[in-house]
């Protein structure tokens, strides 16, 4: 399929854009940038030490101009311990292993994206190096939080032919995650997902097929559906449904587990305040629910504990608040953990305390401070993270 749709790139281009004017395209682009200065530590009760990191992420791109439909965008992405401070360990890579807690921002320099687009009215191609995210991030996400961010390699199909029918189709052969190189992996994986926006709320179905090209069979193939919307008014009561059902193949092996998501809230006055309550399902307490392409931190709380499911799922139930005050908005929230099926004497997984404040300072910089405990109970240990941060774009 790559083949294909890179000849038709090709073709497309030796046709139109090059006919039209290289030059043109190339000079009347647009650069664009990021710097994210951010300080992070790490207090676990463990055997490791504290850890702390203070690094500097620089992102610069450049998207030409399109010339009959057809672009091309460029951007690398670097990040680098600032004065010294590298108390901290990146196991995948190999830095500092079992000295320190993990912060996982390892020093890199590397091509975050590089593709060329075809865009028209109602449909887009993308093929190369791309930025891909569906839905809040829950299965398929950037990992934005991170210093390197996670990108993937691959071909991008999305039709939308008005703004209510939306449908997105990915084929990927390589998943760049968030430890530089060193835990890059090939892929064939499909990712289809399609919405339409109803007066009430958007409906949402998916299928994500993922299977690590590694010469061993393996399958993890989720298929699920979604419901979100809000109602109208100065006060808005929100709501989101979610469910899905997912295959888990490997050595041999099948496991069924099933996702569940429920949220409800409501919003008035400048405040919003949200119940949810999400289910990564166990197969008799042996496999958990995974969502491998996720932007993990955003969910089961910040400091981390749950960035691979355990085996007897986890339930988590949460509360939040989110407003604004002195010109920024800040967030609380707090989530208690626990086992779907609960298996060798662990039921309680614990609880955590998140805490966020992030004020613009100008048009394109911000500040940000954010604060995570966690509490533990059958499982993990006590853990409290801090994080402090500027964000420059440009």
């Amino acid at each position: 399929m790559l083949r294909k749709l890179s000849m038709l790139v090709l073709a497309g281009l030796s046709t139109s854009a090059f006919s039209d004017s290289l030059s043109s395209a190339l000079t009347g682009g647009d650069v664009y940038g990021n710097l994210n200065l951010r300080y992070e530590s790490v207090d676990q009760d463990n055997a490791l030490q504290d850890a702390s990191a203070f690094t500097l992420r620089t992102r610069l791109g450049y998207k030409t101009k399109a010339v009959n439909g057809f672009s091309f965008t460029v951007e690398m992405e670097d990040s680098r311990i600032v004065l010294g401070q590298s108390d901290f360990s990146v196991p995948p890579t190999g830095f500092q292993t079992g000295e320190y807690s993990v912060i996982a921002d390892p020093e890199t320099t590397e091509l975050d994206q590089g593709f060329i687009q075809y865009k028209n009215d109602a449909l887009t191609l993308k093929l190369g190096r791309q930025v891909i995210t569906h839905d809040g991030h829950r299965f398929v996400g950037h990992v934005g939080w991170r210093q390197d961010r996670q990108t993937f390699d691959g071909a991008t199909v999305i039709y939308a032919p008005n703004d209510k029918f939306r449908a997105e189709y990915n084929y990927l052969t390589q998943r760049n995650r968030i430890f530089a190189q060193a835990q890059d992996l090939d892929a064939k994986d499909h990712l289809l997902n399609v919405s339409y926006k109803t007066s009430v709320g958007k409906l949402t179905a998916y299928s994500y097929l993922l299977e690590v090209d590694e010469g061993t069979d393996n399958a993890l193939d989720t298929y699920g559906f979604s419901f979100k919307g809000a109602t109208k008014g100065d006060t808005k009561f929100l709501y989101h449904a979610e469910y899905a059902k997912q295959s888990n193949e490997s050595g041999g092996s099948d496991f069924d587990t099933d996702y569940l998501f429920l949220e409800g809230g409501v919003s008035t006055s400048g405040i919003t305040a949200k119940l949810g309550y999400e289910v990564l399902g166990s197969d008799d307490g042996q496999v958990g629910f995974q969502t491998p392409l996720a932007t993990l931190h955003k969910f089961n709380g910040w400091t981390d504990q749950f960035l691979g499911t355990p085996g007897q799922g986890l339930v988590d139930t949460y509360v939040s608040v989110a407003g604004k005050v002195a010109g920024g908005s800040w967030l609380a929230a707090y989530h208690t953990f626990s086992a779907d099926e609960s298996a060798e004497g662990a039921d309680d997984f614990g609880s955590e305390i998140n805490l966020q404040y992030v004020k613009p300072i100008s048009k394109k910089t911000k500040f940000g401070i954010k604060y995570a405990s966690y509490s533990a109970d059958d499982i993990k240990v006590d853990a409290d993270k801090l994080w402090a941060w500027v964000s420059v774009s440009f």
